[in-house]
């Protein structure tokens, strides 16, 4: 099967089409050949080598982890799925990623997708929404009624995040560029901070939950706008656990797992028009496009997902 690779971290240029060997399911595992599959920050900071020490990979390496595409073999063992079925996951953070034709996967992280979701919407939603999802609900343990604070309200995360949060009833705001205060308005974000006129922490004040993509001094300051007793999330970096001593504010830093019960739930809110994907660019399957489309998520300015067209 075709494969876009890498055989060393370096940068984008060590992208390769190779022609690998195609997987076959074991027991409880399903064959999905792919129609689309996306880019996240993740891909491109192990491509680089950034994560090497943290999770560390044999070569030749497949990036990717998102995956939305039709059943074509299933395992020993498995019951919820069949040969034809639609499915979308965030697989399990191997060696074998899903810039690929086929993937293998555990089935009890896969989900059905629903009829109204194409198979690029799906492949857009996994990581992104499970992170969101993750950071929201299992670690601040989000409520109705409570004020939340997404940074970078455009992003991958933020566009889920945002959604995820106003459909458990909280307040919503967000920070963003000038040109992308009306979308996420439309979103249903309550307050759109654009950074580029004001500050949020001068602005904002008495916040539950604040999710942080960014770290560095966004996260520094964002100490600030939290109540006593908050909740300061991220994935940028671990935030300083002094400091949230010295707030009373809970911290913590958030590696998604992959979670079947999870992406049963974003399908189910998709299937109900609460939860939309959001698609920013769109990339061919191929070495130049996986090139441009790591070039355009190194620039932190992508709007929404990258989906990469596998199908």
């Amino acid at each position: 099967m075709k494969a876009i690779v890498i055989n060393e971290y370096g940068r984008k240029e060590q992208l390769q089409e190779q022609e690998v060997t195609k997987p076959t399911p074991g027991d409880g595992q399903v064959l999905v050949k792919q129609h689309a599959t996306s880019i996240n920050p993740i891909d491109w900071k192990l491509r680089e080598g950034y994560l090497k020490e943290m999770v560390p990979m044999e070569f030749p390496l497949i990036l990717g982890w998102d995956s939305a595409g039709v059943v074509e073999e299933v395992g020993e063992g498995v019951t919820d799925f069949k040969v034809g079925d639609r499915v979308f996951t965030r697989p399990q953070l191997t060696n074998r990623g899903t810039y690929a034709e086929y993937i293998v996967t555990e089935a009890d992280i896969l989900a059905h997708i629903p009829e109204n979701i194409s198979f690029n919407e799906a492949a857009s939603v996994p990581l992104t929404a499970l992170t969101a999802w993750q950071c929201l609900f299992d670690f601040a343990d989000l409520q109705e009624g409570q004020k939340v604070l997404v940074h970078a309200g455009a992003g991958g995360v933020g566009v889920m995040a945002i959604q995820l949060a106003k459909n458990a009833g909280a307040y919503v705001a967000t920070t963003a560029s000038t040109k992308n205060v009306e979308f996420l308005q439309s979103l249903g974000a309550d307050e759109v901070i654009d950074y580029k006129k004001e500050n949020f922490y001068d602005v904002l004040e008495d916040y539950d939950v604040v999710l942080d993509a960014l770290g560095g001094d966004i996260q520094e300051r964002s100490f600030d706008v939290l109540k006593d007793g908050g909740t300061l999330v991220s994935i940028a970096q671990p935030p300083s656990e002094e400091k949230g001593q010295e707030h009373n504010v809970k911290v913590g830093f958030v590696f998604i797992e992959p979670d079947g019960d999870q992406m049963r739930k974003l399908a189910q809110l998709m299937e109900d028009g609460k939860l939309k994907p959001i698609i920013g660019h769109t990339f061919p399957f191929s070495e130049q496009g996986l090139k441009e489309a790591h070039e355009l998520s190194e620039t932190h300015h992508a709007k929404g997902k990258i989906v990469i067209e596998i199908g």
